[in-house]
């Protein structure tokens, strides 16, 4: 069984013999992990298993070895690097020093002791950071969800003891609410707080990534996969691993996707597009949808058993609307991050304008508010922002809607049709929302009157 907290070391040495013997030198440490890569090619290819330690033949036949520490340092600067020259150049190794190198070390006899000796001083360095890390994340840690949600309301409050709930296991967590609400922050909040925190947080909009691209995507590929597969590509499940992998709008998955997806989250496995070969997958899954799901699993658009999967702990985000003075709690936070980040002075709410961001229902929720609290900063000239800075484009919407004159039907056409758009033509939740019979709303369909395509 493999040593969680072992050290991982990558070999990159052209030299086979060389190569083994340092390979079999090191692995007499049982604390160590230690893997040889014989080009640069296939070593860059597995760099993304994030190696602690790099030691680098300088003289590679396939790329100079000062390319290579830059490429390592550019792409993952964590990652210390020890390279290994059969030249004993004082120059060379100043400015490979100076440019992130942890040690130059000539080929000689003594060079597998040395090596043994650098390696052994970064991996004293590495577990004193990891002390620190540890002793700084167990102070800093103490359900504290104040940097990710803002607000004292009671739908918040609840809010908040949910993720508190979730942070203490690895269950899947499925968070539902409008569009803007703040379910990717909720997402974040689970994994920050959990004890996956210094893990990956890998978040994916199922809903903005075309349908022929998202297996791709989510599993990864091999190279010669598809047209334009040039490389080999790990999916995000994989980019995740022990971390977390939060699949935003989950209900607009296509229905095939759907039955592949409901294999890995059971197996706890992954096979990439165009292999055979399966990867062990170890990633909490939250999933967020502004769509009821189990009324997507009714009307045949979501797999039942993939729903009972992903449901886990349910988390419902209230929209903004429903959260009362948190309204002005965000407000005031958001003018104060605008402010500091554009250097001027810190603005004020007037009592005006305050009242007239309570009474208005922000269908955008956080997200709109956000940015119309932004724009009122700039608006505004001097350090109060007033009523009239606000734009909010329901008011004007209203106003013009009713002064057009239209029959009552056609008010009643309009009203509905709004709905469907804003819904994404969800009849079910148009009727909960305007309090009216879903065959109300499928005759007018059925007649022509609105559009649900």
């Amino acid at each position: 069984m493999k040593n969680p907290n072992a050290l991982k070391i990558f070999i990159l040495e052209d030299d086979t013999w060389y190569g083994s013997m340092l390979h079999h030198y090191l692995s007499l440490n049982p604390d160590y992990e230690v893997r040889r890569f014989e080009n640069s090619a296939e070593f860059f290819n597995q760099l993304h298993e994030l190696p602690d330690v790099v030691t680098l033949d300088y003289s590679l036949p396939d790329m100079a070895g000062d390319e290579v520490l830059k490429k390592i340092r550019d792409t993952y600067p964590s990652i210390q690097v020890i390279v290994i020259s059969g030249q004993e150049d004082v120059a060379t190794a100043i400015s490979l020093l100076k440019n992130g190198a942890f040690d130059y070390i000539v080929k000689d006899d003594d060079t597998k002791d040395r090596v043994w000796n650098a390696i052994a001083h970064l991996q004293e360095i590495h577990g004193l950071r990891k002390e620190v890390e540890d002793l700084k994340e167990q102070v800093g840690r103490k359900n504290d969800y104040s940097k990710f949600i803002i607000g004292k309301s009671d739908a918040i409050l609840k809010v908040c003891a949910m993720i508190e709930k979730a942070s203490k296991t690895s269950i899947t967590v499925s968070i539902s609410g409008e569009t803007g609400s703040g379910k990717e922050v909720v997402a974040k909040a689970i994994h920050f707080n959990s004890e996956r925190a210094k893990k990956p947080f890998v978040a994916v909009n199922v809903a903005a990534i075309p349908k022929e691209l998202l297996e791709s995507e989510l599993f990864g590929h091999e190279k010669g996969a598809f047209t334009g597969a040039a490389t080999r590509r790990i999916g995000k499940f994989e980019e995740a691993n022990n971390g977390t992998l939060f699949l935003d709008e989950i209900g607009e998955l296509d229905i095939n996707l759907q039955a592949k997806l409901l294999r890995v989250v059971q197996e706890r496995e992954v096979v990439r597009v165009g292999s055979n070969e399966v990867n062990k997958i170890n990633c909490r899954i939250i999933v967020a949808t502004h769509k009821n799901l189990l009324d997507e699993v009714r009307n045949k658009t979501f797999r039942e058993d993939l729903y009972y999967r992903l449901i886990g702990l349910p988390i419902h985000v209230a929209p903004l609307r429903e959260r009362g003075n948190d309204i002005i709690i965000l407000a005031k936070h958001f003018i104060e991050g605008f402010c500091k980040e554009n250097n001027t002075n810190r603005k004020q709410l007037s009592p005006e304008a305050q009242q007239k961001l309570l009474s208005y229902p922000f269908p955008g929720n956080v997200r709109e508010l956000r940015s119309i609290v932004e724009l009122a900063v700039v608006m505004a000239d001097d350090d109060t922002i007033e009523a009239n800075h606000f734009t909010l484009s329901t008011a004007s919407s209203i106003t013009g809607f009713l002064n057009t004159e239209k029959s009552l039907k056609q008010y009643e056409i309009d009203i509905i049709q709004h709905y469907l758009d804003k819904y994404d033509k969800d009849v079910l939740l148009v009727a909960k929302k305007l309090d009216v019979g879903k065959s109300t709303i499928y005759r007018m369909i059925q007649a022509g009157e609105v559009n649900n395509k």
